[in-house]
C-alpha cells in the first residue's frame, strides 16, 4: 500500500468504481437510466476527440463525472484533486451542447472550517464552473444529494 491508497481498500481504482456504482444507483431510484463509460464526442470549434465521461446517457443527453475526493487529514484542501476537479469542469465546457452535466461527488464536510468540500470549490473555483454544470454532493447510507447547478445553490433530492 502506497500514502495515498485509502487505508480500507485494495486500490483507488477499485474505490472510484464502487463510487461511480453508488452514483449509478442514485441516478436509477430517480428514474435517470445511465451507462458506464458514455463516449463523446468534446473539442473547440470543429477539432473533436472522443472522451469517456463516467456515466451518461446519449438519448437522453446526461453526462455524469464522479469524483470521491475528501479534506486531507489535516482538513486542508487537497490541491492535486481540485485540479482533477478543474479539468472536470474543463471537459464539460467542451462538451457538446443540450447536455444536461452533472459533477457527481462524495460530500465531505470539515468540521475545521465548516464547510463542505463542494462548498469550498464553488467559494474559491465558482469562474471555472460552466453556468449549465450541477454539482451533487452525495452522503452515504442517506441516498441524499445536495444539489449546487453553476454557482447557485439549492438543497434538492436531485
Amino acid at each position: 500500500m502506497n500514502n495515498f491508497q485509502r487505508a480500507y481498500a485494495i486500490s483507488n481504482a477499485h474505490v472510484g468504481r464502487d463510487f461511480e456504482e453508488k452514483a449509478y444507483q442514485f441516478f436509477a431510484s430517480r428514474g435517470i437510466k445511465l451507462q458506464k463509460d458514455l463516449l463523446v464526442p468534446v473539442g473547440v470549434a470543429s477539432l473533436r476527440k472522443m472522451r469517456t465521461f463516467d456515466l451518461g446517457n446519449e438519448s437522453e443527453k446526461i453526462l455524469v463525472e464522479c469524483k470521491l475526493h475528501k479534506w486531507t487529514f489535516g482538513e486542508n484542501v487537497p490541491s492535486a484533486k481540485i485540479t482533477v476537479w478543474n479539468e472536470s469542469m474543463y471537459y464539460f465546457h467542451l462538451a457538446p451542447e443540450g447536455y444536461r452535466k452533472i459533477f457527481f461527488v462524495l460530500r465531505d464536510h470539515s468540521p475545521k472550517r465548516n464547510i463542505t468540500l463542494a462548498e469550498h470549490y464553488i467559494k474559491n473555483y465558482g469562474h471555472l464552473i460552466p453556468g449549465d454544470v450541477e454539482i451533487v454532493e452525495y452522503k452515504y447510507g442517506k441516498h441524499i444529494g445536495k444539489r449546487h447547478l453553476g454557482t447557485r445553490a439549492s438543497d434538492t433530492s436531485t
